[in-house]
């Protein structure tokens, strides 16, 4: 019988401000405050460039002075899922005051506008509704020089986006301006393709739709035959909710640091490396690949990679051997550009089996940069489900060898400290394959469940993914936009350009 374990008893620490911890990043920073918080004698100064309609711009400054005095939590049972948020200022938990003066706000500009409503085809209704924002990101960064710029997605462009999704269903013969895929595609098409075109600037953007701050009703700007299914209201996150996940965004884009994995003056130094894979935009090449760095703070540094090899055998994209090798020395040398020391230990998160040549590949550049342990653990979404007796979900954190190299892990479930499961669905469990480890099971299990964590959008805890597998995801969906010549120094290597 197979048996079914749990990692500790308690959830995965973090650790927050004068090296406090707590299981839940809310109540952490709420009791301890952001982790950098003592590294400086004042409040950070967070200078906000903004660009919208304005009637947007004046009523999202509106929605940030009110949270900045706190927010109420939403009228529910379970406190501890909906928390109020304590403000941000000087005095809150984050000691950091946000700015955006008249200088920094800027508006779209008209004859931009009327291009996008032109435009006929959907890509060019994409690259027009990226290039609307493009003139004020440059004025805003060389002549205010904001720490982050709020790009706020009004109703008249996400029509538009509409409009361009409703043209390609038709042009591939389904007559159906309603399909939500292809409207969600051209969607994220947009949100990748502004990423990578403002990259250059080396100022992160934050995209917000209006409807986050409470403003409502649509432009007219696109007459519909029938209404549309993206014309019913967008399904909000409560307010206080909303605030906690901008507000720390923001602080993160800044450079500061909310939260990190904590680390035991016993533990080796750890870096933590994503590698994902991505179709090059015209889709010519077989695939390329990318890897995100991290370490114990939660310091992402992107390495863009070369290019891939599908496998005959399982069909799935590979690196090989000696591009595994130069991608890894790629990595650690912009670990130590960036944290000025070599890591004891590298561990590797990969959606794919890592083959033999990787993992030859991967220990010639450890052996090369002089690493003395390194772990290859590949990760993917499981089919199997659990079911608890009742009518609970599995717990999060449950562990099940499956036999081999093979294990399960529930890194979504129900959650003690929430009283609850926070899902709609019965949970799926993430499946791990142990390539080539020199770790237990469970150290590595629970280093997985510590990292699905460490992501900076979301302070709901319980995510499903870590962050090494959701940031090379998401490096590479903006990647696909960046031409392969572009000059180095234009290519960020901070992960907060790229969420």
């Amino acid at each position: 019988m197979t048996q079914v374990g749990f990692i500790d008893e308690t959830e995965v620490p973090l650790e927050f401000g004068e090296e406090r911890r707590h299981i839940d990043i809310r109540y952490g920073i709420m009791n301890h405050g952001v982790l950098d918080r003592s590294e400086r004698d004042e409040a950070r100064l967070i200078r906000v460039g903004l660009i919208g309609s304005p009637q947007a711009n004046e009523a999202c400054l509106k929605w940030i002075e009110q949270c900045a005095d706190g927010v109420d939590p939403k009228d529910s049972p379970k406190c501890n899922v909906f928390p109020r948020f304590p403000g941000f200022g000087d005095d809150s938990p984050f000691n950091a005051q946000i700015s955006c003066d008249s200088r920094s706000q800027r508006t779209l500009n008209t004859n931009d506008l009327a291009r996008l409503a032109s435009a006929t085809e959907p890509g060019r209704i994409v690259k027009e509704a990226v290039a609307l924002y493009l003139n004020d990101v440059s004025y805003l960064v060389n002549e205010v020089r904001p720490d982050v710029i709020i790009c706020l997605v009004t109703d008249e462009v996400s029509d538009h986006l509409d409009r361009a999704a409703a043209l390609n269903t038709r042009r591939g013969g389904v007559e159906d301006e309603d399909d939500e895929e292809a409207t969600n595609r051209l969607r994220h098409d947009f949100h990748h393709c502004l990423k990578a075109a403002v990259m250059r600037f080396h100022t992160p953007i934050q995209l917000i739709l209006p409807s986050t701050f409470g403003l409502g009703g649509r432009s007219k700007s696109t007459k519909r035959k029938r209404p549309s299914r993206k014309q019913r209201p967008r399904q909000l996150q409560d307010e206080a909710t909303r605030a906690w996940n901008l507000f720390t965004a923001l602080y993160y884009k800044a450079r500061g640091v909310p939260w990190r994995l904590p680390r035991e003056s016993s533990d080796y130094d750890t870096c933590y490396v994503g590698i994902g894979f991505y179709k090059s935009l015209d889709e010519s090449r077989v695939m390329t690949s990318v890897a995100q760095v991290f370490n114990q703070r939660g310091e992402g540094v992107v390495v863009r990679g070369g290019q891939a090899r599908v496998s005959k055998d399982d069909r799935v994209p590979h690196l090989p051997e000696t591009a595994a090798t130069q991608i890894m020395v790629d990595a650690l040398k912009r670990y130590r550009e960036e944290h000025r020391n070599h890591p004891a230990r590298v561990v590797l998160h990969k959606t794919s089996e890592f083959d033999p040549p990787e993992i030859a590949g991967v220990k010639a550049a450890m052996q090369q940069e002089r690493v003395e342990m390194c772990d290859m653990l590949s990760i993917r979404r499981s089919s199997i489900r659990l079911f608890r007796q009742g009518d609970y979900p599995v717990l999060r954190g449950v562990h099940v060898p499956l036999g081999g190299s093979r294990h399960l892990l529930y890194t979504r479930g129900s959650v003690p400290f929430f009283e609850t499961y926070t899902g709609q669905y019965a949970p799926r469990a993430l499946e791990l394959r142990f390539d080539s480890t020199e770790h237990s099971p469970e150290l590595l299990c629970r280093e997985v469940l510590g990292l699905t964590k460490m992501n900076w959008n979301n302070t709901q805890f319980d995510m499903r993914d870590p962050i090494t597998i959701r940031a090379a995801r998401r490096v590479g969906d903006i990647m696909k936009y960046v031409p392969d010549n572009a000059p180095a120094d234009e290519i960020a290597r901070h992960y907060s350009f790229y969420m």
